[in-house]
C-alpha cells in the first residue's frame, strides 16, 4: 500500500468539498470574523486604563485568527470586581 505524502496531495477546490465541509468552513469564518469585530469594537470603546498593554498592540494581535481575539478577551482586558 502506497501512502500519499502531504506534499503530493492535491488541494480540493471549493466545488470539490462536501456540503458538510463547506458548512464547516463558512461557520468557522463567521465565528472568526465575529470575534475579530467584537474585539476591535471592545478595544475602541474601552478606556486604555482597562486594557493591559497598548491598544495598538492588541489591535494587531486580534488579527491573528482565533488566537488573537481569544487572547485579548482572556489576558488583555482588566476585569474589576462587580462591587467596584
Amino acid at each position: 500500500m502506497v501512502k500519499k505524502s502531504r506534499k503530493n496531495a492535491k488541494k480540493k477546490s471549493w466545488k470539490e468539498l462536501s456540503p458538510m465541509a463547506k458548512f464547516g468552513t463558512v461557520t468557522a469564518a463567521v465565528v472568526q470574523l465575529s470575534l475579530l469585530v467584537a474585539a476591535q469594537r471592545d478595544i475602541s470603546r474601552r478606556p486604555a486604563e482597562q486594557i493591559r498593554g497598548s491598544k495598538a498592540m492588541w489591535r494587531m494581535a486580534t488579527l491573528v485568527n482565533f488566537i488573537g481575539p481569544g487572547s485579548y478577551f482572556t489576558f488583555g482586558v482588566i476585569r474589576r470586581p462587580a462591587g467596584s
